[in-house]
């Protein structure tokens, strides 16, 4: 891509002079005599940099550069002044230029100038593609991660996010189904309407009625004023109901007619109304299951689960982790007003290896809990481990893990290895459990080593300078480890 320079310059002999000098360099120029001149250069096409005088006629430089200082690609502002003006230039700096140079300039000085320029805006161009880059693969608005099974996740909310259709979220407590319901709100057109959020199972039948519905006065004992129900509030927006299988079976017909009909039929009145929200609706429960046992409607599944969008336990992506404890570090930093603390790769082993039965939500706590009872920076395996309610590394995903074994000039120490082993529960006696399976369920220091290396190069972006300096081991033995593990 060859880069566009626009001169603002009312001397013809200057003008010569420049444009011979920067097309020698193999740059494109634009020239323009004045600021009008300018303003109307840079609407036709953009440029990288803009070389200007500050006395010309019609519009001065100064008056071009306050005019474009707003401009979101405004391109970089090099301001050509005489000796007696060189204050002019400090202030026009302070609106916005990037430098300024001397009449008459040196060719080479001036070549310098722009070739800095060039590179400054070629570097601002990487780091926001790269922050769109990480934006794309590590997040889905307030959603954190970039695991395939994440990313299947936000295809779904994708495709359904512009629409109305009902979505049904499932998945196991703490994997955050609220979080996704939030999510499709704010990227939804109605983003601006409220967002209203119901726990089905923690009212009674008569409230939950009520609640989802409305009521008029003297409807029941103590219903002394009119009163809208979450339906309505939600009017323009989401409706979000959280465990909606706890819904009575009873209350299930009348919610399947709002749902249906898109009205419904406050307590105390027969005249129905009009209601106009996008539904999402949560379970961690198996609705089908629930349709067998008679405990909830088969027509009112069939209305929720349009759209259902299953979300993943945190053992079944663990390569999003890492990201995940950097979020939760930076959120906690925040909340408890101190610097952000760095796991130790101890802590990052186990914490990357914990089968999570919590998932999110408990990951967040044991963070939560390291910030609380430590004031190091540096947060240790043993800070974690209590938190942790078993330590059986990658029995969800039902690896088979090799037994243990000494690395000797390994990562991990051995009595941080015992430390960790310290954690895990006995066997429960009359279990039948052997030696040989208790070691299918402990995961050998090499994995924990090798898992560490991975999780550092990821935290590093593939950087391995910066990789080593977080593993504080020197760069010629991580690429022996790197190479031992095949991490390439």
């Amino acid at each position: 891509m060859v880069e566009r320079i626009l001169l603002v310059e009312d001397e013809p002999n200057m003008v010569r002079t420049l444009v011979k000098i920067l097309e020698r360099r193999g740059l494109e120029v634009a020239t323009a005599s004045n600021g009008r001149e300018a303003i109307a250069e840079l609407a036709r096409e953009p440029v990288d940099v803009l070389i200007t005088d500050l006395n010309m006629p019609v519009m001065d430089g100064m008056s071009l550069i306050r005019e474009i200082k707003d401009e979101p690609q405004r391109p970089a502002v090099v301001v050509l002044t005489g000796y007696g003006t060189v204050q002019t230039a400090v202030e026009a700096m302070k609106l916005g230029a990037a430098d300024y140079l001397i009449k008459p300039c040196n060719p080479e000085e001036l070549m310098i100038v722009i070739d800095r320029q060039l590179e400054l805006r070629a570097l601002r161009r990487e780091v926001a593609s790269l922050k769109r880059e990480v934006q794309r693969t590590q997040r889905y608005g307030a959603m954190i991660g970039d695991s395939p099974a994440m990313q299947a996740v936000y295809r779904v909310m994708e495709a359904v996010s512009k629409n109305k259709v009902t979505v049904l979220i499932t998945g196991a407590s703490g994997t955050g189904k609220e979080l996704v319901a939030r999510t499709l709100h704010a990227k939804s057109p109605w983003a601006k309407g409220p967002f209203i959020a119901v726990n089905c199972g923690a009212v009674s039948e008569t409230l939950l009625d009520s609640q989802l519905f409305g009521h008029r006065r003297g409807a029941f004992t103590g219903a002394i004023a009119d009163q809208e129900g979450v339906f309505q509030a939600a009017h323009g927006g989401t409706l979000f109901l959280d465990e909606v299988s706890e819904i009575p079976l009873a209350l299930q017909v009348k919610f399947l007619r709002a749902i249906q009909e898109r009205e419904i039929t406050p307590l105390g009145t027969t005249r129905p109304v009009k209601i106009d929200v996008r539904l999402v609706a949560a379970t961690n429960k198996d609705l089908r299951a629930e349709v067998q046992e008679g405990r909830f409607r088969e027509d009112l599944f069939y209305r929720l689960n349009v759209v259902n969008i299953e979300l993943p336990r945190l053992s079944e992506r663990r390569e999003d982790i890492p990201v995940l404890v950097d979020h939760f570090i930076a959120e906690f930093a925040r909340t408890y007003n101190v610097a952000p603390k760095r796991p130790s790769t101890e802590a990052l082993a186990l914490l990357t290896n914990y089968d999570w039965p919590g998932n999110i939500r408990e990951l967040q706590n044991a963070i939560e809990r390291a910030f609380a009872i430590s004031a190091a920076e540096t947060i240790e395996a043993a800070e974690i481990a209590p938190a942790l309610g078993s330590l059986r590394p990658g029995a969800a995903s039902g690896e088979t893990r090799p037994s243990p074994a000494n690395l000797g000039d390994g990562l991990l120490h051995d009595e941080a290895a015992e430390a960790a082993a310290g954690q895990l529960p006995p066997p429960a006696v009359g279990t039948g459990l052997d030696a040989s399976q208790l070691e299918q369920d402990v995961m050998s220091l090499e994995d924990a080593e090798r898992l560490v290396i991975a999780a550092a190069l990821r935290r590093a972006r593939g950087n391995k300078n910066e990789a080593a300096r977080l593993l504080r081991i020197d760069r010629q033995r991580l690429y022996r480890k790197i190479e031992k593990y095949q991490l390439e």
